[in-house]
């Protein structure tokens, strides 16, 4: 049994008391996303979960009370909501302040490219640039550029740190062709992404494989392989909000310059890759140190609408 301490607890600094707003003071969804807004504002929340602003984070909880999808918040902004659902919607806003956690826990779900995952705390939030990649880079987009060719003739795709399996499914979407692995070495983090491949009706085409990154993969190779691996410094990791701390310590650990990961995987992508295959993989703000640990790699650095040198592409001959 732990000992116990004589010295008090810390205690995190109490968000600000708002006067209380009852159900019937609030009317319409755009009432409650104002009101939530200013909330979250004065209690300086973090966004990183799917949501980047109070805004789109207050019309996602919204939403999931009243069972929208987040695109339909414009066209219901002048509903009256009913007394019973702003309770809903008043208790959830709360539970945001109170708990901390991100958004994606308190209602058990996030969107990625516009589709609905299942997560809870036994796995990160996912919010990677790599499913925006994939559409824009990789033939899904109207002009059908690629990286990788025609991604109808793509026949295997490996996702490395899989997670909630969020990014092998909509590689899934984007190569209808392709066998998808997905490892990650959670047992929890694989039980949440079981649950999002059979949401998803992948069961035939999606394996998923609990180990240490290529591990039990044996000698395969892969046409593609995308990773969104733990890449947070030791600084980082000690300044992290508390929304995050409510996630794995696992999945965003990349070490004392956040490249102990990532370095592994460049070391040993190109023996599972076919020859005309090529590594995506999301790094975060860890481009001057990877550039300065391999000086000599070709890497491209893909830029999305919310990030700029996040995320580098290097084709299997480069490696």
């Amino acid at each position: 049994m732990a000992k116990r301490s004589n010295v008090p607890a810390r205690r995190s600094p109490a968000a600000p008391k708002a006067p209380k707003v009852g159900a019937s003071e609030l009317h319409t969804l755009f009432d409650f996303l104002r009101y939530a807004v200013s909330r979250f504002n004065a209690t300086k929340l973090a966004f990183a979960h799917g949501t980047t602003d109070p805004v789109a984070e207050a019309a996602f909880l919204i939403c999931e009370t009243l069972h929208l999808h987040p695109d339909q918040f414009e066209t219901f902004a002048a509903a009256r909501v009913t007394v019973a659902e702003g309770k809903q919607i008043l208790d959830l806003i709360e539970r945001r302040i109170t708990t901390r956690k991100p958004a994606a826990y308190l209602v058990n779900k996030v969107y990625m490219r516009g589709l609905p995952f299942y997560v809870d705390e036994r796995t990160i939030v996912p919010r990677s640039f790599i499913g925006e990649l994939l559409d824009s880079h990789f033939g899904g987009d109207e002009d059908g550029t690629s990286l990788i060719g025609d991604p109808a003739e793509v026949e295997s795709v490996l996702d490395l740190c899989t997670g909630s399996g969020c990014l092998a499914i909509l590689a899934s979407r984007n190569f209808p062709n392709a066998a998808v692995d997905a490892v990650d070495i959670s047992k929890d983090a694989l039980e949440v992404a079981a649950r999002n491949v059979a949401d998803h009706g992948l069961e035939d085409r999606l394996t998923l494989h609990r180990g240490d990154l290529f591990k039990p993969l044996g000698d395969n190779s892969y046409d593609l392989i995308i990773s969104n691996p733990p890449y947070v410094d030791a600084e980082g990791m000690a300044s992290l909000p508390r929304e995050c701390r409510a996630e794995p310590k696992l999945a965003f650990d990349g070490g004392p310059d956040g490249l102990d990961i990532v370095r592994r995987i460049l070391d040993e992508a190109k023996r599972h890759l076919t020859p005309q295959g090529g590594l995506l993989c999301e790094i975060g703000r860890g481009r001057d140190n990877l550039e300065a640990a391999y000086p000599n790699l070709p890497l491209l650095w893909l830029d999305t609408e919310e990030s700029e040198g996040e995320v580098f592409w290097i084709a299997a001959a480069d490696l």
